[in-house]
């Protein structure tokens, strides 16, 4: 048997360090038995799935050396390897599983699931799915298809019992039923949920161990029982322990930055981030803690993951990365490391047409265009507020900027500046008063070349990462952060 493992993220965003994270282990343990390591795309969301993030997943996973065998940009035998062209595949084995009488119909509205937990709740119950799709005769189901009423396809599931399975790393696993829901497998859109999509990829691929974060542990009745309603082997399951940030909270773009890119833009080396990565639930016998990832590999043995929470320590990766940098790194290598990172002819080519207009000499260059690989700068805090904006204006236009730029899914002059603006005008503020404290937020000073280019040349991670350091410098409560959430909700509301 050839060991093939995979990774599926979702493009809906900057690739996350958790993807990276549950992709490595992954990787290593199919490269250490001579395997294969698939990368698939989960783009089902087509509300919120993007090629720009899809193509941020490719750069992403390169840049750390977790090249695939198979995928959507390099293909093999047993693709498409993106979810949202396999469609016709997905309501195959959906009508399968109806017709076996393992799936059902159900027609209930989104009021009327909402009516449901609600009563549910107020009789002390867990909210889940009463079954009343189970309840319809053959007749009615005929009559609302043919009506084209709108449904989706729920599994069935045991209502009483519990569900026992071996999970690679935690041994023994029992799950009562009563703790599962009736999942939907296919949606009132026609597209599959993550739970059918990823049984009927995973066997179809034949991926042999699936490697993938707790937060999953709860689902994996419903989703090895659908090996057994379609009749297939199922793969060996294994629940990696999650990320932490330093307070043991699960790891969050709230507290830590979590987009590789961020890393990539700070100017971390791959090699110290997969390393730092590799540490995560994860030692090597000898317990040193620098080592590259085929040394990885090579010591490599899943078993010994350890299932405590791994806390993701920035100061602890900042580190090690120092080490990779004074003891990997020629002097040569370093200048082509420093070229490759900012100082390209890209790189400055953007840089340059903002500072270009400003420069009388070449020593103009540093203090005008500074920011832009400085990392997150340094500044008197008390600059946020030292424009026509009070410390009282300034937190709601952090933070609602912060959160409606997280939600957008192109990054460009035109968005950045028309969500200011937008929001500035929500505020009632004028957009020049607006954008002062963000100028100092991206820039580090009062003045200096344009606050909107230069979050366009930065980035949406890096960006977004040092308006959340000047949001710390302000201060948010826990009745100013419900305060703020329920104004937010409002705005968008309102828009």
């Amino acid at each position: 048997m050839t060991v093939r493992t995979r990774v599926a993220p979702s493009p809906t965003g900057d690739p996350h360090v958790g993807t990276a994270y549950i992709a490595l282990f992954n990787y290593c343990f199919a490269k250490q038995h001579g395997g294969e390591f698939i990368l698939r795309i989960e783009d089902t969301d087509q509300a919120r799935s993007s090629r720009e993030s899809e193509q941020a997943i490719y750069d992403s996973l390169k840049w750390l050396g977790l090249n695939w065998d198979e995928g959507p940009d390099c293909g093999g035998d047993r693709g498409p390897y993106r979810q949202s062209e396999r469609s016709e595949i997905y309501q195959q084995y959906a009508k399968q599983l109806i017709d076996e009488g393992k799936a059902f119909y159900c027609f209930a509205t989104a009021e009327e699931l909402e009516e449901m937990r609600k009563a549910q709740m107020a009789e002390g119950l867990q909210p889940k799915y009463d079954g009343r799709g189970l309840k319809l005769t053959a007749e009615e189901i005929a009559a609302n298809l043919a009506e084209g009423k709108p449904y989706v396809i729920r599994m069935k599931v045991p209502e009483s019992g519990s569900f026992k399975f071996t999970d690679y790393l935690r041994g023994e696993v029992e799950i009562p039923w009563e703790q599962v829901d009736m999942q939907v497998l296919m949606k009132a859109d026609g597209l599959p949920t993550y739970f059918l999509a990823n049984v009927v990829d995973d066997h179809l691929m034949g991926i042999t161990h699936v490697f993938r974060g707790e937060e999953w542990l709860n689902s994996a009745p419903k989703l090895l029982k659908l090996y057994e309603d379609l009749g297939w082997e199922a793969p060996e399951l294994g629940h990696m322990p999650l990320l932490r940030n330093p307070d043991k909270s699960k790891l969050s773009k709230r507290k830590n930055p979590t987009s590789v890119n961020y890393y990539r833009k700070m100017g971390f080396m791959p090699e110290a981030l997969l390393n730092y990565l590799g540490r995560m639930g994860w030692s090597m016998p000898d317990e040193r803690e620098k080592f590259s990832l085929d040394e990885m590999i090579a010591n490599f043995d899943m078993k010994r993951v350890s299932l405590g929470g791994p806390v993701f320590d920035v100061e602890k990766l900042k580190w090690l990365n120092g080490l990779w940098i004074r003891e990997e790194l020629s002097d040569e290598q370093l200048v082509e490391r420093l070229v490759e990172w900012a100082y390209n002819k890209e790189t400055l080519l953007s840089i340059l047409e903002q500072a270009k207009p400003r420069m009388e000499t070449f020593s103009d260059l540093a203090p005008l265009a500074g920011h832009f690989v400085s990392g997150l700068p340094e500044y008197d805090p008390e600059l946020l507020t030292t424009g026509k904006l009070d410390v009282e204006q300034v937190r709601p236009l952090l933070q609602m900027f912060i959160w409606q730029l997280e939600e957008q899914r192109s990054w460009d002059k035109d968005t950045v500046f028309g969500v200011a603006k937008q929001l500035s005008g929500h505020l009632e503020l004028k957009i020049r008063d607006f954008l002062e404290p963000i100028f100092v937020a991206i820039t580090g000073k009062t003045s200096s070349t344009s606050v909107v280019d230069a979050m366009v040349v930065l980035g949406s991670d890096l960006t977004r990462a040092r308006l959340r350091v000047a949001l710390g410098h302000i201060g948010v409560s826990k009745k100013q952060a419900k305060s703020l959430d329920k104004a937010y909700k409002a705005y968008k509301a309102s828009i």
